[in-house]
C-alpha cells in the first residue's frame, strides 16, 4: 500500500484536480476517488452511469477491477473520468 497522487479529468468538470489514491485501489475506487471531488460540486450525478478510467487521450478504458499498481500508470499523471454504461 501506497499514496499514490492522480490528476483527475472528470467529465463535464473544468477544474483539474490532484487526487491522491492508493496503489491497492481497482480502478472503480480511483474512479469513486476522482468522483467525491467532482460529483455535486461542478459536476451533475448520473446515477444510470458508471464512472470509467482512462489514460488522457486514450481510446479505451482500464478494466475496472484492475489494481493501479497493476496497470503502466504513472504519478501524476492526468487520468481521465468518464461516464458510461454500466
Amino acid at each position: 500500500m501506497a499514496l499514490f497522487p492522480i490528476v483527475s479529468n472528470f467529465q463535464h468538470d473544468f477544474v483539474l484536480l490532484l487526487v491522491p489514491v492508493d496503489t491497492e485501489n481497482t480502478m472503480d475506487e480511483v474512479a469513486a476517488a476522482a468522483a467525491h471531488h467532482s460529483i455535486n460540486r461542478r459536476v451533475a450525478p448520473r446515477p444510470d452511469k458508471v464512472v470509467r478510467v482512462r489514460r488522457q487521450g486514450a481510446e479505451s478504458f482500464y478494466p475496472r477491477e484492475a489494481r493501479l499498481h497493476e496497470t503502466d500508470i504513472k504519478p501524476m499523471e492526468t487520468l481521465e473520468f468518464i461516464f458510461a454504461d454500466a
